[in-house]
């Protein structure tokens, strides 16, 4: 069985490896980089995927502490309850409806 799920790449088009870790009750260390601390939120480990000796040391921490294992599973299971189909349709329907109508706004906002 998975302790923790590394997972320091450099990019991620959104972040959906970080999602099904949550989903199973992983804890997670994951970069800082792209869209992972956006996905990730306060719910995973995050590090420098160009450090590795940070990468290391975050992943001891986290294979080392039960403490942070259980916080960090708790959050990841929070955290992932808030990326639901319907949201991301809603979403989508809204900045298309807005770009129909020309609104320079950026999008949704924060997940």
């Amino acid at each position: 069985m998975r302790r923790s799920w590394p997972y320091p790449s450099r990019y991620e088009g959104f972040g959906f490896p970080i999602l099904e870790a949550f989903a199973a009750n992983v804890p997670v260390l994951t970069s800082n980089r792209s869209s992972m601390p956006e996905i990730a939120g306060n719910a995973a480990s995050l590090v420098d995927p160009d450090d590795p000796s940070r990468s290391r040391r975050g992943s001891d921490e986290l294979l080392g502490d039960d403490d942070l294992r259980n916080v960090l599973r708790a959050a990841g299971t929070a955290r992932v309850a808030s990326f639901t189909w319907e949201r991301c349709a809603r979403q989508t329907v809204d900045v298309i409806h807005r770009a129909a109508r020309g609104d320079p706004s950026d999008g949704p906002g924060p997940v």
